[in-house]
């Protein structure tokens, strides 16, 4: 067995398993072949279904939870997540490719599996140059609102298998419904029936025996169903179509089309594909990870995910990214190691050459309330409702997503990512400038907010919470500015500081400048609690000498002695409030009070 601390640690960049190599035992062993039945139980009627979802042949759903899983667990980083066909990259291969070739054709097969090179290409770029924080901007938001919109394209997509009525495969979401209320007296009443049954098993299943796989359930059962029907009234009268015998045969080589044309064509629906396949693979890793108490290095789950693909690819496997259904039950199904998911890919494979007949019995009408079923469970209406309540901004993110998604699905999820920084960033370039005054206990150094309390007629405090960056300076300088505006008497400032964690050298130089004006004015700009970090940069940048080396005061100083000493003596002998404990004896220029 191999000894991790005989490895370098390039060693373990390059080969990742060798980390938890050492953990594989018998007792490992058994734990992940339970695991890894398991999960091909499972996958075997869902890699049907995504295949259906996503264009493809059926048996491509299958091939893609095969070579890709077992390379993503080799070369992650994450001890549970299964790779395979998800319903959301389905959606999105469907909806990107739909328009470039007939979908299930040679010619769509063919750039799908050109899509999927580029995606993991995409991904294993980024991985190795360390971007694995790009998936913290795609907010939960804007998921959950694509993944809402994901399901209702899936459930239109189904609408004409489950009906039996006639609409154009790719059909936009608006026409699917205009065309159910045209056609709606058109229904075939055989086909409806099937769906319904596979439908209401698929959920009662679902509640009642949930340890059991219940899309293989439900499809049992629609195909029984569709068969006596067929029986009795014979394919002609009932029309109900089945999905075909499955090919029993390992997912056959294939070589991707890099001719420039496809690759134009599909590089721009790959980088949907990138970042949406990273940030489910992450995200679900991260969740499993919480459960599990394993760190989780997203760089390498990059690279993971990217190898899968770019493999795959080669393997008749369309875009693949970490499936939480899977993982989920790869995980209480009590799997140790990766091991589970390349025991699994073995018995998928075993599987399909025993099962892949039967599917010829399989109808069509099944596969749609099985994908009902599975467009309902993606939409988060716990979260929905949530964010409903709690946010308007977040709100509005969500809605734009999900609507965008309906209309066209890769500018719905980059117009909710960018709706989503805007907002961000909006939120940031407004940093809070609070006013405050010193606490009247003796002895304290802290501040208090400042309404409801009298403050220095020629003195404000003010606290700045966030970063005084390029995009924060004209907001920042204006709160600075109305100061005096307000008040001309308030020619002095000085920032509670201790709340700036961030400064650029556009915020540097608008300092200086405030500083600059405030001396012009008579009075001048104080920091009180400024962080190191910050002190160093202004003094880099050369800003020190305007704001002058006497206008920092660090926590617990005597800040106010020399500050007041610079006040006007005449506008503070006729001040009633005397808030500092130096008004109360003596004038700016030293001066006793008399009363």
């Amino acid at each position: 067995m191999l000894n991790p601390s005989c490895c370098p640690l390039l060693f373990y960049k390059i080969f990742p398993f060798l980390r938890w190599w050492p953990m594989v035992n018998k007792a490992s062993n058994k734990a992940d072949l339970i695991a890894g039945i398991t999960g091909a139980m499972i996958v075997l009627p869902q890699g049907v279904a995504f295949a259906t979802i996503a264009g493809m042949p059926p048996e491509y759903g299958l091939y893609a939870a095969m070579v890709p899983a077992i390379i993503a667990a080799m070369f992650g980083s994450s001890w549970h997540l299964v790779s395979g066909p998800t319903t959301a990259i389905s959606i999105a291969v469907f909806a990107a490719m739909s328009p470039l070739a007939d979908p299930g054709s040679p010619q769509f097969v063919s750039m799908v599996l050109t899509l999927t090179f580029l995606t993991g290409l995409f991904q294993l770029i980024l991985g190795l140059a360390r971007m694995g924080v790009l998936v913290n901007f795609i907010s939960h938001t804007v998921v959950i609102g694509f993944t809402a919109g994901a399901a209702l394209l899936i459930a239109a997509s189904q609408v004409k298998n489950f009906f039996g009525i006639a609409i154009e495969r790719g059909a936009h979401f608006h026409v699917v419904i205009e065309q159910l209320v045209l056609q709606f007296g058109n229904i075939n009443p055989y086909v409806t029936a099937v769906g319904a049954v596979t439908l209401a098993t698929g959920i009662l299943a679902k509640k009642f025996i949930p340890k059991f796989p219940y899309m293989i359930v439900a499809m049992v059962v629609g195909s029984v169903l569709a068969y006596f029907i067929n029986l009795e009234f014979g394919v002609e009268v009932t029309k109900i179509k089945t999905v075909g015998a499955l090919p029993a045969s390992l997912p056959p080589f294939f070589l991707p089309d890099f001719s420039y044309a496809t690759i134009h064509k599909v590089v721009f629906p790959a980088l949907v594909v990138t970042m949406l396949a990273l940030t489910e693979a992450v995200s679900i890793s991260r969740a499993i990870a919480t459960k599990s108490e394993q760190r989780i290095d997203g760089n390498q789950e990059f690279v993971g995910q990217g190898l899968a693909n770019i493999v795959g690819s080669f393997f008749s496997g369309y875009a693949s990214c970490g499936s939480f259904n899977r993982s989920g039950v790869n995980y209480a199904s009590g799997a140790q190691t990766p091991l589970a998911t390349v025991y699994a890919s073995i018995f998928l494979v075993l599987i399909l050459l025993l099962v892949a007949p039967l599917a010829s019995y399989l109808p069509n009408a099944a596969m749609a309330g099985i994908l009902f079923l599975v467009a309902w469970g993606l939409i988060d209406f716990h979260h929905i409702g949530s964010i409903g309540k709690t946010s308007m901004a977040e709100t509005v993110v969500l809605w734009v997503t999900l609507l965008g998604t309906l209309v066209n699905l890769e500018e719905g999820i980059f117009f909710g990512i960018l709706l989503s920084l805007s907002l961000y960033l909006y939120r940031v370039s407004r940093p809070a400038i609070d006013p405050v005054v010193p606490a009247k206990e003796e002895g304290a150094y802290h501040f208090v907010d400042a309404h409801g309390h009298h403050e220095c007629p020629q003195f404000r405090i003010v606290r700045i919470n966030g970063a005084v960056f390029f995009g924060a300076v004209d907001y920042v300088q204006n709160g600075l500015t109305q100061i005096d505006e307000s008040n001309p008497d308030q020619k002095s400032v000085m920032i509670v500081a201790s709340g700036i964690n961030f400064i650029d050298v556009a915020g540097a130089e608008m300092l200086a400048q405030e500083a600059r004006r405030r001396r012009k004015m008579g009075g001048g700009l104080y920091f009180y609690r400024c962080k190191d970090s910050i002190y160093k940069f202004l003094r880099k940048s050369d800003k020190l000498d305007d704001i002058g080396e006497g206008g920092f005061f660090p926590a617990m100083s005597n800040w106010i002695k020399p500050i007041y000493s610079t006040l006007d003596p005449e506008i503070c002998r006729n001040c009633k409030y005397r808030i500092f404990p130096e008004c109360q004896t003596h004038l700016p220029d030293g001066e006793a009070r008399t009363a």
